[in-house]
């Protein structure tokens, strides 16, 4: 394994500041290294060698005069391909997004591909390095990385397994030394199950606290997020892209946290449930019960008040299907019929399915929305934090949606959501959810946890993932 490219953010910024190594070094490391590996795990579908080495070199100079623009210059970073990138394609996994014209084919990548979306904005403008776009199933739509336009997503801990999605391709470069950060969104889980399925981290932040533009045409369940190896990474990618952008008329007003100030606090006095199945979920796979019960056990070894306690809103998987199908539909069944043919078959099996739900159906599950959203700030007067499994299964083989059915689990074959009932109800409620890993199978695949935050308090999960990272120790990466 190759100490650099496995190196955190933190520590290639000291190491800048020390002079004993350059962003040019390390850019060029991480470089060769996805030159090496992407081929067989496939998580960037664009590499930008020439604008990266061009980055870190601008850096390398403002490093040697002592005058870095932030804690993260110099560091390389990766952007999931549904946000827009000046100068590199966004194609978004499908092919009905148009490359271009003739007559825009002779223009420069810039002219064709003009702007930044606020992350990577702030991102460029704290100067890190922008090493390319990451692999996403097609538009976002599941929890499985793989697309008709980039073809299939490896995990690095067992490449026959999804990385999960629709970050996937994140969470198989941070997995594989791909790269220290990694931009990515989550509409339903796409941060969390990655997260989970490849001993990554990530948040979820508050709806609104990382701005968005172009908003995604899934609505207000969509959020933007940083993904990093470990929780000081996550926290120092979240203090860049959480800053303001006047394009988001969502995004929360301007604030000045710093999300790495609170990581050292502990978690004596915080107040946290924990909550196995959510009082309604049917299935967990019986090797990610076991290692998120044996988790929370340590939450309360370090001093925490741990108590075991559903939050108390009724199953929210049909609410959240029909949000996300009725969407899909209207999005997707605007093409023209040639370019619909060129979806994910499953994508257009998903709105052909969403034909049956009417308009009174959409309002009255957003009423229920609101239900769910009133039950989360009631169950946060009493508790700080709340704790499941991130998803209920581990990692399933690549190119499906879904793995088999368990004995009693009934869902219609549209809806892949049954495997990830942990993620979706906080897209619904906007909190912040972060997943951290617990632990592993005894075949060796991740397993995480999730911890969910009340409105607005990312410090809080970010506080206790840090004191629980702390205890658990580093984890030991995939030899590739």
């Amino acid at each position: 394994m190759d100490d650099l490219t496995f190196s955190s953010a933190a520590t290639l910024a000291a190491a800048f500041r020390r002079r004993s190594l350059s962003p040019v070094e390390a850019t060029k490391a991480i470089l060769a290294r996805i030159d090496r590996l992407n081929p067989g795990i496939n998580a960037y579908c664009h590499v930008a060698h020439e604008s990266a080495l061009a980055d870190a070199r601008a850096s390398e100079a403002r490093w040697a005069k002592g005058a870095p623009l932030s804690p993260l210059d110099g560091v390389p970073a990766g952007i999931k391909d549904l946000l827009v990138t000046r100068g590199m394609p966004t194609l978004r996994g499908s092919k009905t997004v148009d490359d271009g014209s003739p007559l825009a084919a002779a223009q420069s990548p810039e002219a064709r591909w003009p702007d930044d979306a606020p992350a990577v904005a702030r991102l460029r403008e704290a100067g890190a390095v922008i090493l390319g776009k990451t692999c996403t199933p097609e538009w976002g739509w599941k929890g499985a990385t793989d697309s008709p336009l980039c073809g299939i997503t490896r995990n690095p801990w067992n490449t026959d397994m999804t990385p999960g999605g629709s970050s996937g391709g994140a969470s198989a470069a941070l997995a594989a030394g791909l790269g220290p950060l990694q931009v990515g969104t989550d509409g339903g889980g796409s941060i969390r199950i990655p997260g989970s399925f490849t001993a990554t981290t990530g948040i979820k932040a508050h709806f609104g606290r990382v701005p968005a533009w172009p908003l995604s045409p899934m609505g207000t369940v969509a959020h933007v997020g940083p993904m990093a190896r470990d929780i000081a990474d996550t926290a120092l990618l979240l203090n860049v892209i959480s800053q303001p952008d006047a394009r988001d008329w969502t995004a929360l007003p301007s604030h000045r946290q710093d999300w790495s100030a609170t990581l050292v606090e502990g978690l004596k006095g915080l107040r946290i449930a924990y909550s196995p199945r959510l009082g309604y979920v049917n299935y967990v796979h019986p090797e990610v019960e076991a290692a998120v019960k044996a988790a929370v056990g340590r939450f309360a070894e370090l001093g925490a008040h741990v108590e075991q306690r559903d939050p108390g809103f009724a199953d929210c998987g049909p609410l959240f299907a029909t949000h996300w199908f009725a969407t899909a539909r209207n999005t997707f069944g605007k093409l023209p019929p040639e370019k619909f043919r060129l979806l994910d078959p499953g994508l257009q099996a998903t709105c052909e399915y969403a034909a049956r739900y009417t308009l009174a159906d959409f309002l009255d599950y957003q009423v229920a929305r609101t239900q769910v959203g009133e039950a989360m700030k009631r169950f946060n007067t009493g508790f700080d934090l709340l704790i499941t499994p991130a998803t209920a299964v581990p990692a399933f083989e690549v190119g499906r949606v879904a793995p088999d059915l368990p004995q009693g689990v009934q869902s219609i074959p549209e809806d892949w959501t049954w495997w990830t009932p942990f993620s979706y109800p906080f897209n619904l409620t906007q909190q912040p959810a972060l997943s951290i890993n617990c632990g592993f199978t005894e075949s060796g695949l991740p397993i995480g946890l999730q911890i969910v935050a009340p409105a607005y308090r990312e410090d809080l999960a970010l506080r206790a993932a840090a004191a629980f990272e702390t205890a658990r120790g580093p984890v030991t990466w995939p030899t590739l």
